[in-house]
Formats: structure tokens, C-alpha cells, sequence
């Protein structure tokens, strides 16, 4: 299992280098988990991080199944990817 570490506010560049980083792990056929870190005042506006873990969701169809919603645990939110099954 991989996993990819974010922040809830993040940059569309940063945002589209993660998301090709998860598409390669998961063409691999690896697992991948995605983390959103809260810092400090940051744990007020949770549902920031569930958003952009949700357009990762939306942005990962066809590629990966989401195992695991968006799950807060501490000062972390995060979302469990599996690659597709192949059809030969």
C-alpha cells in the first residue's frame, strides 16, 4: 500500500502532481491511501479536506474503487484506493 499526504488547502498544480503520483501506484496495481493533515485552526473547517478527498474520488473513477470513505481519525482524514480489475 502506498500512500499520498495532502493538505486541505492545496494548489491545482500540487493537486494534478498528486493525482497522477495515485494513478501510477494504482496501474501498478498497488493500493493507495490518501491523507489530508490538519494543522491548528485547521481542524475547524474538516469539510475542506472531505472535499478535496471527494474530487479525488470523482477524478480516480474508472481507475481506482474507493474501499474506504472519507474517515476522520485525530488530526487525520483519509480514503482507501483500489485498482480496477483488468478485463482480459
Amino acid at each position: 500500500m502506498k500512500e499520498i499526504r495532502l493538505q486541505p488547502k492545496i494548489e491545482k498544480h500540487d493537486y494534478d502532481f498528486k493525482l497522477n503520483h495515485v494513478k501510477e501506484f494504482l496501474n501498478e496495481g498497488d493500493k493507495v491511501k490518501i491523507t489530508i493533515r490538519f494543522k491548528g485552526r485547521q481542524m475547524a473547517h474538516t469539510y475542506l479536506g472531505k472535499e478535496v478527498l471527494m474530487k479525488f474520488k470523482e477524478d480516480l473513477e474508472g481507475v481506482g474503487i474507493v474501499e474506504k470513505d472519507p474517515s476522520l481519525e485525530g488530526k487525520m482524514m483519509h480514503i482507501i484506493v483500489a485498482p480496477v480489475a483488468k478485463k482480459k
